[in-house]
């Protein structure tokens, strides 16, 4: 099984859909551009929100054991998925990577 890295690529914000729809947040995500965490085969990196791994753990599940290619294709590098989290108001874009390191 290898580790995967996940970048955190970018962060939208629905200024609009939050006025209409979400109670009012002090501290709804801590996710940074360019932030980087590494996950131990099927293991949550720590630092990484709950609810972006639940959204990406299958994938991350997929790439520690090997595969490739999800979806036929739809990314340049095969060993690679790029996943966003749950969030409506405020998602966030993630590229998960397979890498050579074993996990341990």
């Amino acid at each position: 099984m290898k580790k995967v890295r996940i970048t955190v690529m970018r962060k939208a914000c629905y200024p609009d859909l939050m006025e209409k729809y979400e109670n009012p947040m002090e501290h709804a995500c801590d996710m940074e551009d360019g932030a980087v965490f590494i996950a131990n085969g099927w293991q949550r990196p720590e630092g990484l929100c709950e609810s972006a791994w639940e959204s990406m753990s299958a994938f991350v599940m997929g790439l520690a054991h090997g595969a490739e290619n999800f979806y036929e294709g739809w990314i340049k590098n095969p060993r690679s998925a790029m996943i966003s989290c749950n969030d409506g108001f405020r998602p966030v874009s993630f590229l998960l990577e397979a890498m050579d390191e074993e996990a341990t």
